[in-house]
């Protein structure tokens, strides 16, 4: 007898689908209130869910970072192989970091705890979190081009039980504190993240105290098995057949070849494998990962985008990343910047099955998630040290029915956000001179890629940055069916009284008055550019977002002496003669 046989109440049903999602919710909001660093109350660089003992996923809270997902359940699966069920009592709450296991930067800090319902341990409310220092090189995003090796990029921590039945383990916690630069900030939120691990108990003992383990235990099997239908369905409507694409991703040193990315994509009925095989061993330095993150996300957004993320969300999903690639490195591979090349890697599969479904595949997006700032120093207003973190976005792809987003983070990121000018001059001792879109940034196409932004950043006083080398300075965000590459992106710093420099620099000591500008990607076309609305192009021209020398090169649109107006006749002579010059055969002997 199946699940669904089994008698249960639709209305009941439908309490525990919303409920399990509501306490994931519940548990953000509560992070926010509580955190200590601008990484997690303002940019949301965080993941609240809930797991059952063997490592499926119940609920992730609406907006959670989306690539924390597939590691979460490994994370729970390896702690129940470490503990045993038995290991586990009420009030533990345990710490987990390592790269081995979790393969991301040792900032994503997971804390979790047991459930326990009549005795039994029943789930696993969990947080992953961005903390602004985990001691070694970890300040800010990580530690850049340095480390060499897991232990120059901080504390490496393997569930280890920092509460043991509600006590706190305080040399442990002492050890942890002493070796991180901003102890006030990470303890903090260590603090918030067991705040809402305990919320989250409450609400599941409300939950099951209510419903009981057995009729909750039937309607997350229901729901797994409706999530997978559904998921299936979505694949369905893809053909049958192998497609293949591959990707190149600028390296993090500067002198470095790109970082070759292939994947294999095979559709058969309901059935999908996403398959990175041939992808780059994993490397020398810290551009490494140990997740599943980049097929799980790819799945998630060609079927069900929207849909509350669950175990049945990825059941019909066969993902193969061989071990020792970039994406599956093995310990003691350094993964300091491992996230670079998942987001392109996501784009990689779709960009496989762009002539399957080319009413649903967008160009190429930014691509990568390094693009936050951070900047340490300190403070003189406030007699202490302080540390600015913000993330801010690029431009996605144009898609089938209309432009990408402007200033985005990519795909793989969630809700996270840039943090508000406001807050950050507030908190620190810096000006934000610039924070804007970037005209002519987007690839022009029909429907033109979204805006990269450039923001400049003033520090008031002596300290040191910490900034991404931009991965498409060498490799754009491509276009797809006859739409052009996006523009790349760069990093510019200007000490006082000098003149802009371009860098290549990652991690810098610099005096007071020095600006760091940063240019982001901005996405690439979708169509040929001649075929867009010239009306669509004045519009962009109107609101800054296209030159009117681009509007002229690029989309072949001719406007009227002041600007304000299309030379409907003019644009439509400009752009025959420009498609007609496409076409001419080119004299090889000339």
């Amino acid at each position: 007898m199946s699940v669904e046989a089994t008698a249960i109440d639709p209305v009941t049903l439908e309490v525990i689908r919303n409920g399990l999602p509501a306490i994931t919710n519940e548990m953000s909001y509560d992070l926010q209130r509580t955190s200590y660093n601008m990484m997690i109350y303002e940019v949301r660089d965080y993941s609240c869910t809930l797991l059952d003992p063997q490592g499926r996923l119940l609920a992730q809270n609406i907006g959670g970072v989306s690539h924390f997902i597939a590691d979460m359940g490994v994370i729970v699966q390896d702690g129940m192989e470490k503990h045993r069920a038995e290991g586990f009592a009420p009030g533990d709450v345990v710490m987990m970091n390592h790269p081995a296991v979790a393969g991301q930067h040792l900032n994503n800090v997971v804390i979790y705890t047991p459930f326990f319902i009549d005795g039994k341990l029943t789930a696993f409310p969990a947080v992953r979190a961005h903390w602004v220092d985990i001691g070694g090189l970890s300040t800010g995003f990580g530690p850049g081009t340095e480390s060499f090796d897991p232990w120059c990029a901080g504390l490496q921590v393997d569930q280890l039980k920092i509460y043991e039945a509600g006590e706190p383990d305080e040399k442990l916690v002492k050890m942890i504190r002493d070796n991180i630069r901003f102890p006030e900030n990470a303890m903090g939120d260590l603090r918030s993240q067991i705040a809402a691990c305990r919320l989250a108990e409450r609400r599941l003992e409300d939950m099951y105290t209510r419903y009981g383990a057995e009729m909750i235990a039937r309607a997350t099997q229901i729901i797994f098995d409706q999530t997978e239908r559904r998921c299936r369905a979505a694949v369905e409507t893809i053909p049958d057949g192998v497609y293949e694409a591959e990707n190149l991703i600028d390296d993090y040193r500067a002198d470095a070849p790109p970082v070759y990315i292939h994947v294999k994509v095979t559709v058969e009925g309901s059935d999908m494998t996403i398959d990175f095989t041939g992808t780059a061993d994993q490397q020398v330095g810290n551009m490494n990962a140990r997740t599943m993150a980049a097929a799980y996300i790819a799945y998630k957004a060609l079927t069900a985008p929207s849909a509350a993320a669950n175990e049945g969300s990825f059941a019909g999903l066969k993902a193969i990343i061989p071990e020792g690639s970039i994406m599956m490195a093995t310990y003691p591979a350094s993964t300091g910047n491992w996230s670079s090349v998942i987001a392109g890697s996501v784009d990689t599969v779709f960009r496989s099955l762009a002539e399957a479904i080319p009413d649903r595949i967008p160009a190429g997006h930014l691509g990568y998630m390094g693009i936050g700032r951070s900047f340490w120093g300190f403070d003189l207003r406030r007699n202490k040290s302080v540390i600015l973190q913000s993330i801010d976005g690029g431009g996605w792809g144009g898609r089938p029915v209309g432009d990408g987003p402007s200033a985005s983070v990519t795909v793989c990121q969630g809700d996270v956000r840039n943090a508000p000018i406001e807050a950050i001059e507030l908190k620190t001792p810096v000006v934000v001179e610039e924070r804007a879109l970037r005209r002519d940034s987007g690839g022009p196409g029909k429907f033109r890629g979204g805006l990269g932004l450039s923001l400049s950043i003033r520090s008031l006083v002596d300290g040191r940055w910490g900034i991404p080398r931009d991965r498409r300075s060498n490799c754009p965000p491509w276009g797809l069916f006859g739409g052009e590459p996006g523009r790349r992106g760069a990093n510019w710093v200007k000490v006082p009284e000098g003149e802009w420099e371009k860098t290549n620099l990652v991690r810098f000591q610099t005096v007071a008055g020095t600006t760091v500008r940063g240019e982001t990607p901005g996405g690439g076309g979708w169509g040929d550019p001649f075929d867009r609305d010239p009306a669509r192009v004045l519009d962009d021209v109107l609101s800054g977002y296209v030159s009117i020398g681009a509007a002229l090169e690029d989309y072949g649109v001719v406007l009227g002496s002041d600007g304000n107006v299309v030379d409907v006749p003019a644009t439509a002579d400009t752009r025959t003669k420009r498609r007609l010059a496409r076409t001419e055969p080119v004299d090889v002997d000339r």
